[in-house]
């Protein structure tokens, strides 16, 4: 226990206190989606979890691999389907970058398929949620890839995979 007076009063501040303030940790996320609904919805979803910040949105690969350099985020939220440079190029060239800075990336995508969930991870990704599950399952699968966890759950499957 940490004593401190203030105002004559004396404060005591307990272990439980200070155990549940470092639970909060701070995860700054980079979306990416061509679909500014779906970055709006994301956002929504990521921004109600204490401690984590949206720190910006990029609508392809291109744009992304400038603001993983720009912004530094702990976690990229990736879609596949994207023009100009589609999810799984701009994932490997992130990871061929961030990877020593400890970045991970995350895929939120329409495609419902071991393969594509393969493919993913083969690129670098470190988890993998399809977007009909996404309120099921986004907040859960940032939380683990930011601690350096896989997860994955396809549409299909009862339960997510950590």
């Amino acid at each position: 226990m940490a004593y401190s007076e203030k105002e004559g009063l004396v404060e005591v501040e307990t272990c439980e206190s200070r155990l549940g303030e470092l639970r909060i940790m701070a995860v700054r996320i980079l979306l990416v989606d061509d679909h500014p609904i779906v970055r709006q919805g994301l956002r929504t979803l990521l921004e109600a979890r204490p401690g984590w910040e949206v720190v910006g949105e990029a609508s392809d690969g291109r744009e992304a691999l400038d603001k993983v350099e720009s912004l530094n985020p702990d976690v990229v939220v990736l879609d596949v389907t994207m023009p100009r440079m589609n999810g799984l190029e701009a994932c490997r060239l992130i990871q061929q970058k961030g990877r020593s800075s400890g970045l991970e990336v995350l895929f939120v995508t329409q495609h419902d398929s071991p393969q594509m969930m393969r493919e993913a991870l083969d690129a670098g990704a470190r988890g993998y949620v399809v977007k009909s599950n996404a309120a099921r399952d986004l907040l859960e699968a940032v939380e683990a890839v930011s601690q350096h966890r896989v997860f994955t759950a396809l549409a299909r499957s009862p339960q997510a995979a950590c």
